[in-house]
């Protein structure tokens, strides 16, 4: 027949179940796929290595007693192992491996009751338990403020911000698996992230979601490695629906913690579980990451977040003001915004300082101590003068509205003022011309230089006109 080595395998299947518990059944057989009986040889594929040496190591005797029931005293069984092969996308290899001659290692059961919203199950131990102290909470160790709500979106992160929201609404079913987020620090990866989670968590109750940073990962590894729980610590994350990993660039130069991961990426993925992943730097610029995991990290979407411009830094402010109930003048908001344009972490610092500055002393939030308390923060913090910023000192000069320097008109004021903007931005900041261009009106690269060059000369020969430059400089340089 056919179907001989399907029905064989089936059989095997249903006295195995008989013999151990469901939650291990589930995860270490029901992923297996029979291929063939030759010989009373049965052959099965595994889908990993690491797979392979586990059954090996835990339920040899019983997969023996079973396989010989089945074929008889001479029966045995084989592995068809699926091996990683990232050249090219080339189809994953597969390594046929017997079975071996020891024994399955009996493991004594562990009482330590794990919170997986799934009941209680008390076969694993929790990497979350630290020996001595109180009972973390591994439910998921989300941050609640960290929501979609609360998460401002801007053309800055409108596609991470998309891609995210998909995955919590049906995690494991898009094509975003693994979701790999990346941006430098302090634009809002660890936000996403939680509020993947959380989102996730509040569609799916019965679903275990869990956040963990990498160092964090890292030190339960090793304590796992020194308890001589390896085994136990992989076979808990391959129990999460939703893992979210931040920043997996922690992972550089650390092989042994990279092939852990690596199984369990595996595992998960091949399980149709959902993988939330965070970074500072693309897939393709991590450095010391094995060529296998940066790979697997490409099978999804990676989805980076920019910069924030000069309308998302407002709605942040804004947000986080009516979120605290607080009002500030918008000349105030205005100033927050323009002056650090980098990172919204220290935005919202400097906002938090402007508000503890004036409750604790009973001040009413004005411009004055808005300059005080930022330009303090600004100096602390080694911020780079930008673009945005540079108009807002500039147009605020001459009394005249930030639209001005985008406009189409000719007058000779408003030419004079955009000429002053692009000057001082190639001064002070890194951008390349064409993008001080962007920023003055959608003016290319050449009429910036002729913009520089005008400049240069009215300060040799204009002497109002170098006051207004000297003005403008010690402004920007306050």
């Amino acid at each position: 027949m056919d179907n001989t080595h399907t029905e064989i395998w089936e059989n095997c299947l249903k006295i195995i179940k008989d013999n151990i518990s469901f939650q291990k059944f589930k995860t270490w057989f029901e992923p297996i796929r029979p291929l063939k009986v030759e010989d009373n040889v049965l052959t099965i594929q595994v889908p990993s290595q690491f797979f392979y040496e586990w059954l090996e190591e835990h339920y040899i005797t019983l997969l023996k007693k079973t396989i010989k029931q089945e074929l008889g005293v001479n029966g045995r069984l084989e592995y068809s192992i699926v091996m990683d092969n990232s050249f090219e996308n080339a189809d994953p290899l597969t390594v046929t491996a017997p079975t071996g001659n020891k024994p399955a290692t009996q493991n004594p059961d562990i009482s330590m009751p794990i919170d997986l919203n799934k009941g209680n199950v008390k076969e694993i131990p929790n990497p979350f338990i630290i020996p001595g102290l109180k009972k973390i909470n591994v439910q998921s160790q989300l941050i609640d403020s960290y929501s979609f709500d609360n998460f401002v979106e801007g053309d800055c992160n409108r596609l991470a911000r998309s891609a995210g929201y998909a995955v919590a609404q049906n995690p494991g079913k898009t094509s975003f698996n693994p979701l790999f987020i990346y941006s430098p620090t302090g634009l809002g990866k660890t936000h996403l992230a939680h509020a993947i989670g959380l989102e996730a968590k509040n569609n799916y109750p019965e679903k275990t979601v869990l956040y963990v940073s990498t160092e964090q990962f890292i030190h339960q590894f090793i304590d796992a490695v020194r308890n001589n729980s390896h085994n136990d610590f992989i076979h808990f994350y391959q129990m999460i629906d939703l893992l979210i990993i931040d920043d997996i660039h922690g992972l550089a130069a650390k092989e042994k913690t990279q092939n852990v991961f690596f199984h369990i990426f595996n595992h998960l993925h091949q399980k149709g579980k959902q993988l939330v992943i965070t970074s500072d730097k693309p897939p393709v610029e991590l450095k010391g990451v094995e060529t296998r995991l940066l790979s697997r990290f490409k099978w999804g979407l990676a989805a980076d977040l920019q910069l924030p411009d000069f309308e998302t830094r407002m709605a942040i402010i804004r947000k986080k003001l009516y979120n605290d109930g607080v009002n500030m003048p918008d000349d105030v908001v205005e100033y927050l915004a323009y002056s650090i344009s980098t990172n919204i972490r220290e935005l919202e610092g400097a906002l938090v300082s402007i508000l503890a500055q004036s409750t604790l002393n009973k001040k009413a939030i004005t411009m004055e101590l808005a300059r005080q308390m930022i330009d303090k923060f600004v100096k602390n913090t080694a911020k780079e003068i930008s673009i945005d910023y540079i108009q807002k000192v500039i147009c605020d000069y001459f009394g005249l509205p930030l639209e001005s320097i985008n406009s189409k008109t000719r007058k000779r004021e408003i030419v004079q003022v955009r000429q002053l903007a692009m000057y001082f931005a190639k001064k002070h900041t890194k951008s390349s011309l064409a993008t001080i261009g962007h920023h003055c009106g959608n003016k290319d690269h050449a009429t910036v230089l002729h913009a520089c060059r005008t400049v240069v000369n009215l300060i040799e020969t204009d002497k109002q006109f170098r006051t207004y430059v000297e003005d403008l400089e010690k402004k920007l340089r306050i």
